[in-house]
């Protein structure tokens, strides 16, 4: 049986780079779900569809083709054979994903390709839902987040230090808003699985962070 390790929580929580940071010291493969949002995102985008128009973005999804495919341990996305990894990243792709992610047909489209991966590989699967609807089964379920203004400092200067030109203010309001929208909508919305474990990560740097977590998990794995 694979094991399987859900990590859930807010936008900027630092999910994503502690949980491939786990895999890599575990040896697992490490499953970043929103980047298959920001896919079908990034396509209504580049279509020239409003991503909160449900029934024009599920009219996309027959056109669409998602892979993951693991180089050197890391995680690339592929769009139609094209590797959008970088251009997923943008603000304007992590609202599309918060908006398509509330669209149940968006959903079931990527929850097979989750759910498969999963079966067959022990891997570390972090997003809004893993431990509540994705893998309600996971053998070890956390809840990360810290401060909606410590994440949205992080997203600060990580986007500073790729040479963009960006305001803290407009990131932090960002932030409040895809919280409110991920939590609030009626599909799968953002919240803390009853078994999950609470972790604040406002006080860890990344290795840190990665170590705390990486003991709670081998505790629960005993």
């Amino acid at each position: 049986m694979a094991i399987n390790i859900a990590i859930d929580g807010p936008a900027g929580a630092g999910k994503s780079s502690t949980a491939k940071l786990i895999a890599k010291k575990l040896g697992y493969i490490y499953v970043d779900t929103g980047a298959l949002y920001r896919t079908v995102g990034l396509y209504s985008i580049r279509k020239g569809i409003d991503t909160k128009d449900a029934e024009k973005v599920i009219a996309t999804l027959p056109e669409i083709k998602v892979e993951l495919k693991f180089v050197d341990g890391a995680q690339h996305v592929f769009l139609n054979g094209e590797d959008v990894s970088e251009a997923i990243r943008t603000p304007e792709a992590s609202m599309g994903a918060s908006n398509v992610s509330a669209i149940p047909k968006v959903r079931e489209f990527l929850f097979d390709l989750q759910r498969s991966i999963a079966a067959e590989n022990n891997c570390i699967m972090d997003g809004r839902d893993i431990g509540t609807v994705v893998l309600p089964n996971a053998d070890v379920k956390i809840f990360l987040t810290t401060s909606v203004e410590e994440r949205a400092n992080r997203r600060y200067k990580e986007m500073l230090e790729k040479g963009e030109k960006v305001d803290y203010n407009d990131i932090l309001e960002d932030i409040k808003k895809r919280d409110y929208q991920d939590s609030h909508r009626e599909v799968a919305p953002l919240k803390q699985a009853d078994d999950a474990i609470f972790v604040d990560n406002g006080s860890y740097n990344l290795e840190t962070g990665t170590e705390y977590l990486i003991g709670i998990i081998k505790e629960h794995l005993k």
